[in-house]
């Protein structure tokens, strides 16, 4: 979810887990942002578990306040970070990265290396436009701030790169708990992170399931359904989503009928508000009510630019992004 906006006051999506008692939680969840303005950008979920080393902090959100919550979570709880899983490189999940790392600098990043083509295209693609918003006198001081923020990370690509890369699905140790690793090749980007965790029986999907609509701004659809289809093989009892509140089984399967009715409606002649309709009717349960105006718009977007557009652009993001050197 990279370039939606919206036009209503930021929503705080709330969170269901409580602090009280954080050892006895499955999960901590720091719930994502969603905004409705002009121009301030998302958070996405944070999970965090605890781990024998310290504590795993699954996506690390776009704002300096998102980034500052897992902080305190961490001094709350007085254990260090020892691990972050980025779900995918779209920076409301990565920018938090470097805030993490300068106060826990032993902390690894675990993530695909999609990131790489996404330096060579995707996120340097739209310079000129910053240093335009930048410029302009009637760009909020809030904007321009987030706009540099972004730069940093985009101009200082150590900081979204991982030092543990995760090339293949895998269980691994980390920070001493073992946890099922996921990776999803042309999905919601060019290669998606998602986690189970055997113990608790809960998935960390990251934007692979999400409220509002699904974001194709980097997404290869037929990727992506494959993904949904390995996800329901495993037998998770609570999903957390990349934005929106955590689900139960019935929620996801339901979400993933959802999502291959739009994609089915968006490929066909039907009438893009008719696709608007029917994933407002199919997913309705999952989509927050005061952003429900928003969806027509959304979808007509993404059905134009990504499943009815020429079949190069259908299938830009169905192969790798990263420029030979």
């Amino acid at each position: 979810m990279l370039e939606l906006k919206f036009g209503m006051a930021a929503i705080l999506l709330a969170s269901a887990a409580s602090p009280a008692l954080p050892r006895a939680e499955p999960y901590h969840l720091i719930p994502g942002v969603v905004p409705t303005n002009d121009w301030q950008g998302p958070n996405g979920n944070t999970i965090v578990l605890d781990a024998p080393d310290g504590l795993i902090v699954f996506d690390t959100g776009r704002s300096p306040d998102h980034a500052q919550a897992v902080l305190d979570y961490a001094k709350q709880r007085g254990r260090p970070i020892a691990a972050i899983l980025n779900s995918h490189w779209h920076l409301d999940h990565t920018t938090g990265n470097l805030d993490l790392r300068q106060v826990y600098p032993r902390a690894d990043v675990y993530a695909t290396t999609a990131i790489e083509g996404a330096l060579d295209s995707y996120l340097n693609r739209d310079r000129s436009g910053t240093d335009k918003l930048l410029a302009d006198s009637k760009t909020p001081e809030q904007a321009k701030a987030q706009a540099l923020r972004g730069r940093n990370r985009i101009d200082n690509p150590d900081s979204l790169r991982p030092t543990k890369p995760v090339l293949k699905s895998a269980r691994m140790t980390i920070a001493g708990r073992e946890l099922d690793m996921h990776v999803a090749p042309f999905a919601a980007s060019e290669a998606d992170l998602w986690v189970y965790d055997r113990k608790t029986r809960v998935a960390l999907v990251g934007d692979l399931v999400v409220d509002i609509v699904p974001f194709m701004d980097s997404a290869c659809p037929d990727g992506w359904a494959k993904a949904l289809v390995e996800i329901e093989k495993v037998p998770f009892e609570t999903l957390i989503p990349g934005h929106g509140a955590p689900m139960t089984r019935a929620d996801f399967v339901h979400w993933k009928t959802a999502y291959n009715n739009m994609i089915k409606c968006g490929r066909s002649s039907v009438d893009i508000a008719m696709c608007a309709a029917g994933w407002e009717r199919d997913a309705a349960k999952f989509i927050y009510e005061p952003l429900r105006k928003e969806i027509g718009e959304a979808v007509e977007r993404y059905v134009t630019a990504r499943l009815r557009s020429s079949p190069e652009r259908q299938q830009k993001y169905c192969k790798t992004l990263r420029i030979a050197k």
